[in-house]
C-alpha cells in the first residue's frame, strides 16, 4: 500500500470522528487507531488472591497424598481436579445445555469435565482419571485461578 493511500486513510479517519479503521488489500493489512485527546487510560492493577496453607501444613507430594489432604480439608477422598488456567468455570457448553457432568457421574480419562474461558477462548477441561464424580467445587459462572480444585474422583 502506498504511501498515498495510508495519508488518505488517516485523514478520512480524523475527519469523520470514527475510532478505528482497518484495511485489508491482498496481504497488506493496515489498522488506523484514534485516541480521543482529552481521554487519558486508566490502569488498575487486577487484585490478587493469595492462599497461605495454615502453618505446619506442607503440600502432598504424590496424587495418593493430594487425595488424604483433600479428605483432611473437608473434601471426599480421591482424585482432586485442578484448574490448569485463569479464567471463568462453566459446567455446560452454553446456558440453556445440560451440564458436563453431574455429582454421581462415572467419568473415563478424555471425558470433557467443564470449560474454562480464558481470554474470550473456551478450553476443555478433560479428566486425567476415571472414576466418579464426588464432589464439584466450583459454582458456574465464577472465576477460577490457577491450580484452584475444580472435581473431586473416586
Amino acid at each position: 500500500m502506498d504511501l498515498r493511500k495510508l495519508k488518505k486513510l488517516i485523514d478520512l479517519v480524523e475527519e469523520s470522528g470514527i475510532a478505528e479503521l482497518e484495511v485489508t488489500e491482498g496481504e497488506e493489512k493496515v489498522r488506523i487507531t484514534r485516541v480521543p485527546q482529552n481521554v487519558t487510560p486508566i490502569y488498575a492493577p487486577a487484585p490478587m488472591q493469595v492462599q497461605v496453607p495454615p502453618a505446619g501444613v506442607a503440600a502432598p507430594a504424590s496424587p495418593a497424598a493430594a487425595g488424604e489432604a483433600a479428605a483432611g480439608n473437608g473434601l471426599p477422598e480421591g482424585f482432586v481436579v485442578k484448574s490448569p488456567m485463569v479464567g471463568t468455570f462453566y459446567r455446560a457448553s452454553s446456558p440453556g445445555a445440560k451440564p458436563f457432568v453431574e455429582v454421581g457421574q462415572t467419568v473415563n480419562t478424555g471425558d470433557t469435565l467443564c470449560l474454562i474461558e480464558a481470554m474470550k477462548l473456551l478450553n476443555e477441561i478433560e479428566s486425567e482419571h476415571s472414576g466418579v464424580i464426588k464432589a464439584i467445587l466450583v459454582e458456574n459462572g465464577q472465576p477460577v485461578e490457577y491450580g484452584e480444585p475444580l472435581f473431586v474422583i473416586g
